[in-house]
């Protein structure tokens, strides 16, 4: 399936979710008014005509006179009949709080809801258009898009949360003539909760500090390297970056946006160099890749981002709160402006890459574009093989993988394979902030197109001269890097196999225990139960009842006793054979217990499937 049409399968999906989430809940309470209310108004008339036959102070024609009125003027007509002649009807019947007063209020609460959902709508697709004109507009769409969204999607809770606690009542009462305390007292927490979170995230602050794992590089540790990006933002009339970082990641990028590298903090235009690509790139190849960079800095690409980029990642984390908090009203609607704005903003990128690229090849060449794009790819997708592969390996790593000199000393016949080729006519450049074009759409654009059989030939050839060997601790920096890289690639490994392993021998279970040991919770009169990574541990058991022998379980939550009933994948004579676990006295832990079993329990289905695959 092609990436555009998964991509207006997931907006239609979202759009759908979100005219559910904007008009079911008032859709539903509109509906509910207009069925109750005829029934509630022939109960009324009836009653009223019984009393009016019964008065025997009135005379017949008195009597159908006013009985014709009541019928004409049933009690949910009355609160928007504003004559004098109902004026005393109307205060009697539309009294504040009384049930026809509720129903009017309540069918006009839902009836301007769904209108404002549709103002909603019509502005999230009008911000969403504003987006896609240029990059001022775009900015100033997701400011403007943030701010009425989190409003209008707040006024949204608050509207729909008083719907669900009047239908928690009158629901019930009037299908059933009847009541549920529980159900009313559930949904006004439910509620309450729902409009706390959603005010208290807007004004929620995401730490985002710009970690990069890499090194300053000084101008006196490369005083050629810098000479060159000063001539280079000479050149192309833009300021030259205040920082170059060197660091052993598969790209190089610009920002504006602080970073934080080895504990530091700075601030300004900051250059990322990578210094295993500086080693297989030429100095001329290079500096086509720095002169695309900078140009991002002449463009005001940078400075946009520096801007932006604060503000989506709240956005995005405020999303993230309202899904995990189950607030749909505002989640997909969210969503809804957050995928048309990312539409935009991918056209943007791909538009700002293929004018830097014009840019460098202007200035440098196109041939040393074309052939950077190709080495780059190479070197980032050859790498990517190499740690998937050495991920997917089912033993433990030590801290010293050697992944740099796997992809040194395997890039050459790489680059000679079918297997290079076939994956090089989709390839992209790794790029940490933008949505790159394709690696062939780039190399057509700067007029340059380099046919593919020419591509092996390209990533072998050993350049003469590279500023890499201009920077004159990169082999240090390289090793310290990798270093830490590694450790990190080897825990995360390490953590991995936790979950895939079953475990078949003592080593594997001693490394499965280190990640998920046993966890005991105390029950009343002297019991406990137990979570291990073999199973549930019942209380009066010795052994696990094996995660294999769980089909489903459920937590009821209980005023007297919690009870943890187990599903199990046999049958039993009325159904699925269950275990009823009562767990006394784990009120206190029960947030512990629930979220133990939940993550042992998720172990143990990534394991199965693991193994199954």
């Amino acid at each position: 399936m092609s990436a555009g049409i998964t991509i207006k399968k997931d907006l239609a999906k979202v759009l759908l979710y979100s005219l559910l989430s904007l008009f079911l809940i008032p859709g539903f309470t509109y509906w509910f008014v207009h069925y109750a209310q005829p029934q509630h108004d022939a109960a009324f008339v009836e009653a009223v005509s019984r009393q009016i036959d019964a008065d025997h102070s009135l005379n017949a024609e008195e009597k159908l006179r006013n009985q014709e009125f009541f019928q004409k003027n049933p009690p949910s007509s009355v609160c928007s009949n504003h004559s004098a002649e109902a004026a005393s009807y109307r205060a009697q019947v539309c009294a504040r709080y009384s049930d026809n007063w509720q129903f009017y209020v309540a069918q006009k609460v839902a009836l301007w809801t769904m209108i404002g959902g549709v103002v909603v709508l019509i502005a999230v697709m009008l911000l969403g258009g504003m987006a896609f004109l240029d990059e001022k507009a775009q900015y100033l769409s997701f400011v403007a898009g943030w701010r009425f969204l989190t409003f209008s999607s707040t006024a949204e809770t608050i509207a729909q949360g008083a719907m669900v606690m009047w239908l928690s009542f009158w629901v019930t009462a009037f299908f059933f003539n009847r009541y549920s305390i529980k159900l009313i007292i559930g949904a006004v927490l439910f509620v309450a909760l729902a409009i706390f979170y959603v005010i208290a995230c807007i004004f929620k602050r995401v730490k985002d500090n710009g970690q990069v794992q890499g090194e300053f590089i000084s101008e006196q540790m490369a005083p050629g390297l810098w000479k060159r990006v000063r001539d280079l933002a000479a050149r192309l009339k833009t300021a030259p970056p205040n920082n170059i970082v060197a660091g052993i990641d598969s790209n190089f990028f610009v920002t504006e946006a602080p970073l934080n590298v080895a504990g530091k903090t700075v601030r300004g235009r900051s250059l990322f160099i990578s210094i295993p690509l500086l080693r297989v790139l030429s100095q001329h190849e290079a500096d086509a890749v720095l002169a695309h960079e900078l140009a991002h800095f002449r463009g005001g690409d940078t400075a946009n981002s520096a801007a932006l980029g604060p503000k989506l990642t709240q956005y995005d984390q405020y999303c993230h709160e309202m899904r995990d908090s189950h607030v749909p009203m505002v989640f997909y609607l969210m969503c809804l402006y957050r995928m048309i704005f990312e539409l935009a903003s991918a056209r943007s990128s791909r538009d700002r890459e293929f004018l830097a690229d014009r840019i460098a090849a202007k200035v440098i060449s196109p041939a040393a574009i074309s052939h950077s794009l190709i080495k780059i790819a190479a070197y980032a997708n050859y790498r990517s093989q190499i740690e998937d592969e050495l991920f997917s390996r089912n033993e433990q790593h030590g801290s010293a993988l050697g992944i740099a000199s796997f992809v040194a000393s395997g890039l050459h016949p790489y680059a000679q394979s079918s297997e290079f080729l076939k994956l090089m006519k989709t390839a992209s450049v790794p790029h940490p902030y933008d949505s790159h074009p394709k690696m062939a759409e780039r190399m057509k654009n700067v007029s340059y197109p380099i046919e593919e059989a020419q591509y092996g030939a390209i990533v072998t050839s050993v350049p003469s001269h590279t500023w890499a060997a201009d920077i004159q601790t990169a082999d240090e920096i390289e090793q310290r890097l990798w270093a830490i890289y590694e450790q990190n690639f080897a825990q995360a490994h390490e953590h991995s196999l936790a979950y895939r392993y079953e475990p078949a021998n003592e080593e594997e279970r001693a490394l499965v225990l280190k990640y998920f040991p046993g966890v005991e919770f105390t029950l009343s009169e002297q019991q406990s139960i137990r979570v291990t990574y073999a199973g549930w541990i019942l209380p009066g058991e010795s052994g696990p009842m094996s995660w294999d022998n769980v089909a489903t379980y459920e937590y009821t939550d209980s005023m007297l006793t919690d009870v943890l009933t187990i599903k199990h994948p046999e049958k039993g004579t009325f159904g699925a054979k269950t275990t009823k676990v009562k767990l006394g006295g784990i009120k206190k832990q029960r947030d512990a217990f629930k979220a133990a079993s939940e993550h042992y329990w998720h172990r143990h289905q990534i394991m199965r499937h693991h193994q199954a695959g």
